[in-house]
């Protein structure tokens, strides 16, 4: 029986003849062997993989504090168990147990201290009890509609651990800085084409309802695409509402706008001129084309949407 027999990493050569090391070539971070190695040991000492106290979650713990380890060494300028201290006096004091939740599920860490106090922690930082992961999920469960207390199930299920509504809650409401900052951000003074229109969604506040939701996508003059706004309105849309949005982008910094497509809303021309007054008003084909479909049998919409 013929063994493939196991190539050696290689490296391709740039056009200045170095030797770059790829993607596909470069070894592994981890050692294979030494992994199967550990999967075994946890399986002969009874020990499952995943879950609270399994070997996941000991090699998370192992790798945070390895990692807090370093940096408390760059911190003080020299290494564990070395005589001496750093050029300040200031040496290591111990270390303080901390639990913080990971993919891996809650994890129990020694995280090392200095006498002076002054050692800051980036890998965990200070009051840090979640890592960025589960910061994440929480706020794709969320913006995928979930509950808080579904939320929170669904962590303890898969995770194992509890997180209230109220952490849930803080969690979420660090992305509001940014949303506030991306809306009042400043616009270029003039854009080419704004499309503006509404989409209608469900929306959660204290009960599910049907909103519009009002967007303005422009094309700049470089010829890109950039969403310039969404607001959330009440009831169906209408022309004043628009009357509002525009207003709010030309207040924004939009002197000027050379065309903006629409649908054909009753006023929404009005509203267009009103805040620009030179701009043209262009009603959005799309919509053209759906209208004429209703006066149409089914058997024509494709010659009448043909070009």
């Amino acid at each position: 029986m013929s063994r493939q027999a196991e190539t050696a990493p290689a490296a391709v050569v740039d056009g200045a003849g170095v030797a770059v090391m790829t993607e596909a070539t470069r070894p592994p971070v981890v050692d294979r062997g030494l992994v199967a190695q550990l999967v075994g040991d946890a399986q002969r000492q009874g020990l499952s993989v995943d879950g609270e106290g399994g070997l996941l979650s000991e090699l998370t713990r192992l790798v945070l504090e390895s990692a807090l380890e370093g940096e408390i060494t760059d911190h003080l300028g020299y290494d564990k168990h070395t005589k001496g201290a750093s050029a300040d006096g200031n040496a290591r004091n111990g270390s303080r147990t901390k639990t913080v939740l990971t993919k891996a599920g809650p994890v129990t860490i020694g995280v090392p201290r200095d006498r002076a106090g002054t050692f800051e922690p980036t890998i965990v930082a200070k009051r840090q009890r979640r890592l960025g992961s589960i910061e994440d999920i929480v706020l794709s469960l969320s913006a995928r509609g979930m509950t808080y207390g579904d939320i929170s199930a669904h962590l303890a299920d898969v995770y194992g651990s509890e997180v209230s509504k109220t952490t849930i809650s803080t969690i979420t409401d660090k992305v509001l800085d940014g949303m506030l900052e991306w809306q009042n951000r400043p616009l270029d003074p003039v854009y080419p084409v704004v499309f503006i229109d509404a989409i209608h969604v469900k929306v959660r506040d204290g009960q599910v309802a049907n909103r519009p939701i009002y967007v303005a996508l422009a094309v700049t003059t470089e010829g890109n695409r950039d969403i310039l706004g969404l607001w959330a309105g009440d009831g169906g849309e209408g022309a004043k509402y628009w009357l509002q949005v525009l207003t709010e982008l030309k207040n924004r910094g939009v002197n000027d706008v050379l065309m903006v497509v629409c649908d054909g809303l009753k006023g929404l021309p009005e509203s267009v001129n009103t805040v620009w007054k030179e701009t043209i008003v262009q009603t959005c084909i799309v919509h053209l084309m759906r209208n004429s479909f209703k006066y149409s049998a089914r058997q024509h919409w494709d010659a009448i949407s043909r070009p």
